[in-house]
């Protein structure tokens, strides 16, 4: 039981104090088990308890060892609840950006009815089926092709309500996966669930990755489907002036570089007349400086899988390629509102990327952008159904609904 509490103490301190240093294998382990415990941490805490129980129940608890063990784990129960309780502060994090973009009363341009329906905070059924990613009245249209050219068939899905108002606000997921893994099916499923189910149309988009495709494709391909939503997403009820476009980590770098290129030929070879602004972007833990200009980064790893997968050249061989792959260097007065999210104890993208965005961006008479940091939160947070998500979820449609009241106002 000792060993056993020792483990469970370990997972609890790691929600807290992630592994940030050398060798960055731990810090791959200490995202595993982060992610899992601290937005799974009630789960944990009952498989824990249910455990000791068992032992105690089948007398395999004997003398002063057990009892401290029995007492370190209780410690790690309380420490992984407090974690629980703490994540309600993910929704004035990201509230408080929202601010620093679109000013203090931002919220009060989103009408009181539409405000009435933004939840509160998670659901009780939420936390304890954190993978239920059915919403009623939501449908999802699935595997539509947005492109198809020789043996090349990408494809997208569609998340509206059953009832298709008219002219809904879009948002564009890009999924994440350090642009060699992942698909549209996997990410950000509470997200576009939850806006779905209040009126907006949520596209998840594939794009080709690597180490088959090279750096410019995956982009490419992004801005291919963008021109497919904005030319047929009317069909599905949504409105094609009015689109943001989010992602996480891989997805995070594409959604910002996405926002930020509008309508550079350079990444819309045979479709160079078309247009590919958004009205807004909100990347998630994203890498933005692939060339590591302020030594955001102080490992090798990315920089390594950069070279040998998806630009397939060194940053000294080609420094503008790197740069050109970077967010960072299309920093613009004509970048659209953004929303940044990282967590702090992020191990895999440091949240020095999104602060060397964020003061690009600010820097910039009348951009408006805002950086939430979220104490604790680890890489990939918002997977599923947690506090944690869903107040940022919530807080997040404040954001996009306010930018969408200013669009039908105009």
């Amino acid at each position: 039981m000792l060993i056993l509490s020792l483990i469970w103490a370990w997972i609890a301190w790691n929600v807290y104090r992630p592994w940030h240093g050398k060798p960055e294998s731990f810090g791959v382990i200490s995202f595993a088990f982060g992610l899992l415990a601290g937005e799974l941490p009630l789960h944990f805490v009952a498989v824990e308890f249910l455990i000791t129980i068992g032992l105690i129940a089948a007398d395999g608890l004997h003398g002063l060892l057990d009892a401290s063990a029995v007492l370190i784990a209780g410690a790690s129960w309380l420490a992984l609840a407090q974690f629980h309780n703490q994540a309600d502060g993910a929704r004035e994090e990201v509230l408080d950006a929202a601010r620093q973009a679109l000013g203090d009363d931002f919220a009060d341009k989103i009408p009181a009815q539409r405000r009435r329906t933004i939840p509160p905070g998670p659901a009780p059924g939420q936390i304890i089926q954190p993978f239920g990613y059915q919403v009623p009245g939501v449908k999802r249209v699935r595997n539509v092709a947005y492109f198809r050219e020789h043996e090349t068939e990408l494809k997208l899905d569609i998340f509206h309500h059953e009832t298709q108002p008219p002219n809904a606000p879009v948002l564009v997921q890009i999924h994440g996966g350090a642009w060699i893994i992942g698909n549209k099916d996997q990410q950000a499923l509470p997200l576009m669930g939850q806006l779905a189910s209040r009126g907006w149309v949520c596209v998840t988009l594939q794009y080709r990755l690597s180490p088959a495709a090279t750096f410019p494709d995956n982009i490419i391909d992004c801005k291919r489907a963008l021109v497919w939503i904005k030319e047929n997403i009317a069909n599905y009820g949504g409105d094609p002036n009015f689109i943001a476009v989010t992602g996480g980590s891989a997805g995070g770098h594409l959604s910002a570089l996405l926002a930020l290129s509008a309508n550079n030929p350079d990444f819309q070879p045979g479709f160079e007349d078309k247009d590919t602004s958004v009205q807004a972007a909100v990347p998630f833990y994203g890498i933005y400086d692939f060339t590591n200009s302020q030594e955001q980064r102080q490992h090798p790893g990315l920089e390594n899988l950069l070279t040998k997968h998806v630009l397939k050249c060194s940053l000294s061989d080609n420094p503008e390629l790197w740069r050109q792959a970077s967010p960072l260097y299309h920093v613009s007065d004509k970048a659209p509102p953004m929303l940044l999210i990282h967590g702090e104890g992020d191990t895999l993208a440091p949240i020095a990327e999104s602060r060397v965005l964020y003061k690009a961006l600010k820097e910039i008479p009348g951009v408006r952008v805002g950086l939430a940091e979220l104490p604790y939160a680890q890489h990939a947070f918002e997977l599923w159904y947690s506090r944690r998500s869903v107040q940022v979820i919530c807080a997040l449609e404040y954001f996009l609904s306010a930018l969408h009241e200013e669009h039908l106002k105009r």
